[in-house]
């Protein structure tokens, strides 16, 4: 179950997606800001973060365990799903992050040389139209006056 942002708290958003066979894995390297962008996105709440890749017409999701990516044409079908993030592994916050790529889809591996570096502005945009929840209010006090 997705929770649904925005909605009444008994309402929840189902969403069931499949995975085809594994037609191959490989090891890959997120750049730190990329990670960090990802992973604050996810932290300010609900279950996932839809992320849509407008130039690709890639869905992506970021759950807890990984993210993985949808195309429009297949809803259902997980194209390619990013696995096994190992931010523990570096030494500083800006160090790329290991992670496995899992491809499902025919064209899984050449959609990969656009993913990433598509992911990334997508979230960028989507980081900018989104309220990071930090905001202030700033009451005036009045002077005190003085005699």
């Amino acid at each position: 179950m997705i929770a649904c942002r925005g909605c009444s708290a008994d309402t929840t958003l189902k969403i069931e997606l499949h995975r085809g066979p594994e037609l191959a894995r490989e090891p890959r390297s997120l750049p730190a800001p990329v990670y960090n962008l990802a992973h604050t996105l996810f932290a300010r709440g609900g279950d996932a973060v839809f992320v849509p890749i407008r130039s690709m017409q890639v869905l992506a999701i970021i759950d807890r365990d990984e993210i993985v990516f949808v195309d429009s044409r297949r809803k259902h079908l997980v194209e390619t799903a990013w696995q096994h993030f190992q931010p523990r592994n570096r030494s500083a916050l800006d160090e790329p992050v290991s992670y496995e790529v899992v491809h499902y889809g025919r064209d899984s591996a050449a959609a990969m040389m656009r993913l990433q570096g598509e992911f990334a502005a997508a979230m960028q945009a989507l980081a900018a139209k989104t309220d990071a929840g930090s905001g202030a209010d700033v009451f005036v006090m009045p002077a005190a006056q003085r005699d």
